[in-house]
């Protein structure tokens, strides 16, 4: 019964308020595959549910600094991450409600299938059956957990639970809508040269590209500015001989795909977006410590 994750909030309470702040921070990193899962269903988009969890532990920590009391940390961390991943989403107005009649289906989907329907499919369904399908057939929480998160009651949680499983059945029989990568020439050339460059290791060429200021996020391991700082970055790529790199798209964007040659390479191991002004590299965001950002992305090998 341990195992079963719909008792981790369980385990929480009554420890939260006592945790100095390396425990604290530590229970953060634990928590954070399980926080993505939920944003990055919750935005449709794995790479923004990455940026919306940030932006939520930022607000964590700076609760916690600020004296905020916590019974259930998980329960609390969802609380804030659902409240986050609805300031993306109106300001980005991209919510779409799904009709639906009341002749509702209760049971839940299996695990394998839901965790298979693209994060797109799941941004088609209201922002509250959406919120209730992710955190109980997904996260495993129970109905009056999800009522607690999104600030509803029981009744209303479990309404939205039946009818987004409702909703996701229908969707998930449809055809899927194949996103393109609509790359423009001077996008394609830059990444192209970069992926080129990865895979000859001229590193040096590549330091060449950065500016001054450059941006390095490590995701979910540091952060660096500066073309000075960030130099070991291209120093450990060199120094490890496993990885292949091919040129790419995720969700859309422009990507290198790092594949790992010592396992299977149906599927990249991790990937990097390169943000541009003109000529120069201005951000690096490698995805190389987040593995669980790979969970059903969008993505296709261009080269």
């Amino acid at each position: 019964m341990a195992s079963d994750p719909r008792w981790n909030g369980a385990r929480t309470r009554g420890r939260s308020r006592s945790m100095n702040t390396d425990e604290f921070e530590d229970r953060l990193k634990a928590l954070r595959p399980r926080l993505h899962r939920y944003c990055a269903r919750m935005t449709g988009s794995a790479v923004h549910g990455e940026d919306v969890l940030q932006d939520s532990l930022v607000k964590a920590l700076q609760a916690r600094a600020q004296g905020a009391g916590v019974d259930n940390l998980e329960a609390w961390l969802f609380r804030i991450a659902h409240n986050a991943s609805l300031d993306f989403l109106r300001e980005r107005s991209r919510t779409t409600v799904v009709p639906l009649t009341e002749d509702v289906e209760a049971a839940p989907m299996p695990e394998a299938d839901i965790v298979a329907i693209s994060f797109r499919t799941f941004l088609r369904l209201p922002e509250l059956q959406r919120c209730a399908v992710i955190l109980r057939d997904v996260l495993g929480h129970s109905v009056e957990e999800i009522a607690g998160i999104a600030a509803c009651s029981p009744a209303a949680a479990k309404s939205a639970l039946q009818r987004g499983r409702a909703a996701l059945r229908q969707l998930a029989q449809a055809p899927e809508d194949t996103r393109l990568p609509l790359i423009s020439d001077p996008d394609r050339r830059k990444i192209t040269t970069y992926v080129h460059l990865f895979r000859s290791g001229d590193f040096d060429a590549i330091r060449a590209m950065l500016a001054d200021d450059v941006k390095l996020d490590l995701v979910n391991r540091l952060r660096l500015e500066g073309r000075d700082k960030i130099g070991l970055y291209f120093t450990r790529y060199a120094e490890e001989t496993k990885w292949r790199f091919a040129l790419g798209a995720v969700e859309g964007q422009p990507a290198m795909l790092v594949f790992d040659s010592t396992g299977p390479m149906a599927r990249p191991a991790h990937f990097v977006l390169i943000g541009w002004s003109e000529s120069r590299i201005i951000a690096i965001r490698d995805f190389l410590f987040a593995p669980y950002v790979l969970e059903a992305i969008d993505w296709v090998r261009l080269g």
